[in-house]
């Protein structure tokens, strides 16, 4: 059994050319049903659409709304920096100890008072759901779904708990000091052991028995469009203690709130919701959640169990989307491909095919390479065959239907990345030499010509004036190679190029490759034998 434990997708149906028994053949790779695309393709894209009676109500209440609203919002700010200023005078910037003593007691209610006064002066009217657990039943609130900067009144609505925050925000003038009052984790960009010591700090402030203020984290890391809860990141699952689940609802006609990497800017958000006559939201606070022990050893699988408990109660599905993919989002707009085209589901992708966000960029400007001439940034038929530099047959075609997941004839970007991945799979080496053998032998007669050979090794390995004749004269049986012959390739230029120095790669033994690579290190095989050949025969 294969690392694919699930098997079979068929791939086109393509004449036997002599390989194995004649007549119609199905090519089968294995694949996973784990990889199969994801319910939401792209959760970090937004569309609010408008129509002509909706945008006059909305400039003619903006007229009233908008300035009112801005006017009361600096006005509740400036009223509550001072109390702030109190609660963190003579306080370093990163705390040691927690803020207690008569300055608590007196800004806390006050801050609390003037976050709801702050959140209602917007227009938004809420509705809390649920109990409050205090700092010694869920010393961490995980929220979610997170999907606009106005997802902050989760905080006003628990009580002003301890947020983790970057040390640039808390140096902001007016902002700055208001986020200090809340005793928070700062995190440093420049700092490279900044990561580690965030997590120590988080586990020390939530095992301290109810010393430090509650923590308040959104998992997620970055924004979506609640419209499906992508990886939950395992800082806030580490310290092994109980967590309280809240829930963010914003159940408008209108939807103008969600601030995703494509849509809205901050300032059209923030007009749009102030020019409003309301903006509804529901803040649930969920049972609490207690790991168990193998939870506490292991803070993906309780991440992910608290996860699914939220989606399950918000009725959406789950994704294994995560914040690499809004930075390979960015990467693919670089590389003129349309925004969404760099969407592979990092967290499932890196897990289970063993890659990191380095190796999936490269393979990003690989893909880049193949799908700039097409539409929509994906990869036909056409552009397949022009990159492999091959004419397109019913043997190409199989090959494409090996990557061509969904089988809706072109080629993603996260069916490149698995495809490479899955032809790589030692598991799948006599299926690589078959379709190989199906490329050289042009005129399907079961044989390879020389001419044949050395047109196709010619083509892809872009070495024109290529000599593999002294090559293929050691390997074939009359003027031709059979497929017997072709299959014990791999292992005979192994042990020749062994015994010469010459180092040749293990197709059994391949790691994700370039697609000239997939189609084998064989190819690449054949191209440093014939270079022995070659040299050997004083060539250069």
């Amino acid at each position: 059994m294969s690392r694919c434990a699930e098997a079979a997708a068929v791939a086109a149906t393509v004449p036997g050319a002599g390989v194995g028994n004649a007549g119609l053949r199905r090519l089968m790779v294995p694949r996973q049903a784990s990889f199969f695309p994801p319910p939401v393709p792209n959760p970090f894209v937004q569309q609010t659409r408008m129509g002509t009676a909706r945008r006059i109500q909305i400039f003619f209440l903006g007229i009233i709304l908008l300035p009112i609203r801005a006017l009361l919002v600096a006005l509740i700010l400036l009223l509550a920096w001072p109390f702030a200023a109190i609660s963190t005078a003579c306080c370093p910037e990163k705390l040691t100890h927690p803020v207690t003593g008569w300055r608590r007691k007196i800004t806390q209610p006050v801050l609390k008072f003037l976050g709801r006064a702050l959140f209602f002066s917007m227009g938004f009217i809420v509705t809390v759901k649920g109990k409050v657990a205090n700092a010694v039943e869920a010393p961490i609130f995980v929220v979610a779904p997170h999907s606009t900067f106005f997802d902050g009144i989760a905080c006003v609505i628990a009580g002003l708990p301890s947020m983790v925050s970057r040390n640039e925000n808390a140096q902001a003038p007016l902002v700055g000091r208001l986020l200090r009052a809340l005793q928070p984790v700062l995190v440093s960009r420049v700092d490279p052991d900044s990561r580690k010591n965030t997590i120590n700090e988080i586990i020390r402030r939530a095992t301290s028995g109810g010393e430090w203020p509650q923590m308040l984290v959104f998992p997620e890391g970055t924004c979506t469009n609640r419209s499906c809860l992508i990886t939950f990141k395992p800082g806030a699952f580490i310290p092994g203690v109980p967590v309280q689940p809240i829930l963010l609802r914003y159940p408008n006609k209108l939807d103008t709130v969600t601030w995703t990497w494509q849509g809205y800017t901050f300032i059209q958000l923030c007009m749009l919701t102030f020019c409003q006559p309301f903006t509804r939201v529901e803040v649930e606070f969920m049972p609490v959640q207690v790991p168990n022990e193998e939870e506490r050893n292991d803070p993906v699988l309780f991440a992910d169990r608290v996860r699914n408990l939220m989606a399950q109660a918000l009725g959406i599905p789950v994704t294994d989307h995560t914040y690499e993919d809004c930075r390979l989002m960015i990467s693919a707009g670089q590389l003129t491909l349309p925004m969404e085209a760099g969407l592979v589901e990092f967290t499932k992708i890196s897990r289970k095919l063993k890659l990191d966000w380095d190796g999936i960029r490269k393979h990003l400007d690989e893909y880049a390479t193949i799908a700039s001439s097409s539409k929509g940034g994906r990869i036909g038929i056409e552009e397949f065959a022009e990159y492999l530099k091959l004419p397109v047959s019913d043997v190409l075609r199989q090959l494409f239907a090996l990557f061509d997941r969904n089988h809706d004839g072109s080629i993603d970007f996260r069916e490149y990345v698995i495809g490479l991945a899955v032809l790589c799979n030692p598991a799948n080496t006599e299926e690589i030499i078959q379709v190989a053998f199906k490329l050289f032998d042009v005129d399907e007669d079961g044989h390879i010509t020389e001419e044949e050979f050395s047109t196709i090794l010619q083509a892809s390995l872009g070495v024109p004036d290529l000599d593999v004749s002294g090559l293929f004269k050691e390997i074939a049986q009359g003027d031709s190679v059979s497929y017997e012959n072709f299959s014990n390739l791999p292992r005979i230029i192994q042990l020749e190029n062994g015994r010469a120095g010459i180092q040749t790669p293990d197709i059994l033994a391949l790691g994700p490759t370039p697609l000239t690579c997939t189609l084998s290190a064989l190819l690449e095989g054949l191209f440093l034998s014939a270079a022995s050949v070659a040299k050997q025969n004083g060539a250069s």
